[in-house]
């Protein structure tokens, strides 16, 4: 099981913090995630930004990260201030 979180604007826009996804052999890295998520169309398409940020078990990584069973991803847009 891969448990995936969404943050801030991502999880506005997908109305949810996150889900589980059965692990998968074809779910090598964080990319692999994001692109089955990508395809359910729709509100999805948020996670298709160039400057989406992601994490591995809580740390920051990016979407060549591979992946494990039992391993948490979350997505997040970069945060500016200014």
């Amino acid at each position: 099981m891969i448990s995936v979180q969404f943050f801030a604007r991502y999880r506005e826009a997908l109305g949810r913090d996150g889900e589980a996804l059965e692990w998968s052999p074809t779910l090598r890295c964080l990319d692999d995630v994001r692109k089955l998520l990508l395809a359910r169309g729709g509100e999805w398409s948020v996670l298709a930004e160039q400057n989406l940020m992601c994490a591995r078990n809580q740390e920051l990584c990016d979407l060549q990260e591979p992946l494990a069973d039992g391993d948490e991803v979350a997505f997040f847009p970069t945060v500016t201030g200014g």
